[in-house]
This record gives structure tokens, sequence and C-alpha cells, in this order.
């Protein structure tokens, strides 16, 4: 296994960041069976109760996971690359995803959401839900860029954007810049020597979930103007990955694994998931009381869930495997092109007596599936797989056939 603060591949962080996108995946794909309409594309016949729970911790700690490992590469291909290259090659992977993906994607969404519509009423007409989501391009320049999933990508490059232009300013003062350096490592220094390090990020972070418009973290993709709350959450995130790489044994006592660590993430689910039937009686005297309660379990679960996840990979993924690679590889394209490809398979599987977690293995596993033949024909080994992953590579699932000609010497 590579060392923390090497320009190696990190294969158990690559693993982190693929488990972070694919938890994603199925958590999009859990919302169609929630007991409680909430306004989703389609609501399925078979609902069950613990998927309020299941939403609850996974959509507590995935994207800030995501943000922590995100920042830790960022920083090591900064200083593989240096400034301009590494500011080049994160617009276009991640500026070029978010356009043309946005508008490859929302009228799918779109054709989703009139299907959704329509199978309530026991009719889905798949034509008319596609001339419909196309139509919805007709309303641009209003709502360009927003409603769909891909708003971490605008985050991303917000929290990148944030770094970049950090480490711009601190350079006017050589004495200024060293200094706060000096008090950053100190920082984390003392932290990372804590037994229970994600308490030291609980504070700030329940003081941004305050100010959320519901409880827990908000998802900021109806509009491009930045979500304060959540910039500020998710940029801390990316923040701490951006340090951590800048010293090897930082990030493995940060998540090291032990007892007390673990009893920490069980409380914190467990007063979560308690205070969190509180949040719909808005009429009870101590409202305010049970959401700040609320905001700092919240908290400590987001952040110790996202370390005791890292720790669990350091221990099981010690070496790396072509199978685990590619992957890491793929996941980022399986994440961007997942959400139409489920909420159809949705709308397909809601009137079918099933029973919800077979609906849900089966959505999730087909949606991969389909996202996995895709990536492998028309992504890894061409233009988009450059863009994507920096570079392209041959392919897996189907291989190009080999020339047995003669080749000349290059």
């Amino acid at each position: 296994m590579n060392s923390p603060g090497s320009t190696g591949r990190l294969d158990y962080l690559d693993a982190v960041r693929a488990f972070a996108l694919l938890l994603g995946i199925v958590f999009h794909a859990s919302l169609s069976f929630l007991p409680l309409y909430i306004g989703w594309a389609v609501m399925d016949v078979s609902t069950g109760v613990v998927v309020p729970s299941f939403m609850t911790i996974s959509h507590s700690f995935r994207m800030g996971l995501f943000f922590l490992v995100a920042g830790y590469f960022s920083h090591m291909t900064y200083h593989r690359k240096g400034v301009a290259a590494f500011a080049k090659s994160r617009l276009f992977r991640l500026g070029i995803p978010f356009v043309i993906g946005w508008f490859l994607l929302r009228p799918l969404l779109v054709s989703g959401w009139i299907m959704g519509a329509t199978s309530l009423q026991g009719d889905v007409d798949v034509m008319a839900g596609l001339r419909g989501g196309i139509a919805s391009l007709q309303s641009l320049p209003m709502g360009v860029f927003t409603g769909t999933h891909l708003w971490f990508l605008y985050y991303l490059m917000l929290a990148t954007a944030g770094a970049l232009i950090s480490r711009w300013v601190l350079c006017f003062s050589e004495v200024v810049s060293s200094r706060l350096r000096d008090l950053g490592d100190a920082a984390i220094e003392r932290i990372a020597r804590m037994r229970l390090p994600a308490v030291a990020f609980v504070i700030p972070t329940a003081i941004a979930l305050w100010f959320m418009n519901g409880w827990g973290m908000d998802t900021p993709d109806q509009s491009l103007r930045p979500h304060i709350p959540v910039t500020l959450v998710y940029t801390g995130f990316f923040g701490l990955g951006w340090m951590l790489h800048r010293k090897a044994d930082w990030l493995p006592r940060l998540t090291e694994l032990n007892l007390s660590r673990c009893v920490l993430v069980a409380l914190a689910i467990v007063g979560t998931l308690v205070l969190a039937r509180k949040q719909m009686d808005m009429s009870d005297p101590h409202y305010s009381q049970f959401r700040v309660g609320y905001a700092v379990c919240y908290a400590a679960l987001m952040w110790s869930l996202a370390f005791l996840v890292i720790g669990v990979f350091a221990k099981l993924i010690t070496k790396g495997s072509p199978g685990l690679r590619y992957l890491a590889d793929s996941s980022y394209w399986l994440y961007l092109v997942h959400l139409p490809i489920v909420v159809w398979l949705q709308v397909a599987l809601a009137e079918l007596p099933w029973h919800w977690s077979l609906k849900l293995i089966a959505i999730s596993a087909i949606t991969v599936g389909i996202a996995l033949v895709m990536y492998d024909l028309f992504v890894r080994s061409t233009v988009i797989g450059k863009i994507l992953n920096g570079r392209r590579r041959e392919r897996v699932l189907f291989r190009k056939p080999r020339s047995f000609g003669v080749q000349t010497a290059q």
C-alpha cells in the first residue's frame, strides 16, 4: 500500500472514492421506496420502514467523504503537475462533465419525472416522456445547470478555486504564509493526537447545519448561487483532505480504528435517528433544543463515519488489484450517468408486486451494469476517458481485437 503523502496511486483511497460514489447510486435508487411521498419521480407500491434510516445515515457522510478524498488527491495532483496544469486538469475533469452532462442528462431526468407522474395514474408513455424532457430545454436560459445530481461538480469546482485562491493570496507574504502553515500543521497535529478526532469538527459543522433549510445537509441543486452553509461544510472536508496530503502520518492517525471511535459512530447514529423523529413536530415546545441536538449528532456522524470508512478500507485493502482499479476508474462515470437510468428503472418496476428490497437490488445492479458497459465501450479508451480519468486506458470487458501484423519500430 502506498503511504499517504506520496504521489503514487493509493489503492485504498481509490476504493473509498468509488464506495462513496456507488453508495450515492444506491441512495438514489432507494428514494422510491420511502413510506412517505417526498416529491420524487415515483413512489413504489412496496415501501420499507428502514429506508428513511438508511437514507439519513448514508446521506450524512457520503458526499463529505468524497470531498475529503477529492481534496487529498487534488493536493497530490497540484504538487505533481504545478499550478497551471492542475487548474487545467480540474477545469477539464469537472467543468466539461458539468456543462455537457447537464444538457445530455437533464432532458432524460425530466422525462423520468413525466413518466413517473403518469405511472401513478396507471399509464406510462415513454415517447411522450422523452418529448416532454427535450421540450424542457426550451425554457433556457432559465434554470440552466440546475435540477440535476451534477451539483457536486459545481461545489467541487468552488472548493478547488478556493484552495488555489488561498494559496495565491498567501504567496504575497512569505512570512504570513509560513506562519499560517505552521499554525495549520500544529492544529492538525493536535487533532490527529486526539482519541476522538472527529469531535474537533463537530461544533463548526453543527453551526453550519443549523442554517440549513431542513435538518441535516441540504441538496443545493436548485440554484447556481452558492448555498453558504453547504459550501462551508463541503469546502471544510475538501480543505482537510488537501492538508492531510502534506504529511504522511496524519491520515492514518485520524482514521485509526479503535473501540472508542466505533462507539462514537454508534452513539451518533442512535442520536441522529432518535432525534429525527422530532423534525416534523414543529409545535413541540422543545423543537429548537431537539434541532440543536440533532445538528450535533449529525455533525458527529458525518466526520466520525467518514474517518471510520477510510480506516476500514485502509485495513482491508493492503494492495491493489486489476478489478478494484477498474471499478475505481469507472466510478466517476457511473455516478455521472446513473440518475436517469435509476429513475427510469424505478418507474418501470414501481407497480410490480415484488418486495422493495429485491427491487432496490435490481435497480442498483442493472444501473451499474448498464453504466459499466457504456464505460467500457464508449469511455475508457476514448477522449471521454482521457477527460474523466486523466488518460485513455484499454478496454477490459470488451477488448479491442489486436492486430497480428508486423509492427514498425517507433
